[in-house]
């Protein structure tokens, strides 16, 4: 998550800095990408782990 959050400061920054419409579209637009990913990977973990210790798995 680390690596995430260092690329959605160094986006940011050069959000921050840019006056042209389009680059600033897409440093936005790839921040919420990045975002939505590690929001997936956390839910996709979880499920995976709650399948693996799930009782009626056990038995397959």
């Amino acid at each position: 998550m680390e690596e995430n959050e260092w690329i959605i400061q160094q986006l940011q920054h050069i959000l921050d800095k840019s006056d042209h419409y389009n680059q600033r579209t897409l440093m936005k637009a790839t921040q919420d990408i990045i975002k939505e990913q590690a929001k997936r990977i956390e839910q996709m973990e979880g499920e995976m782990e709650g399948t693996i210790w799930s009782p009626r798995k056990w038995s397959e």
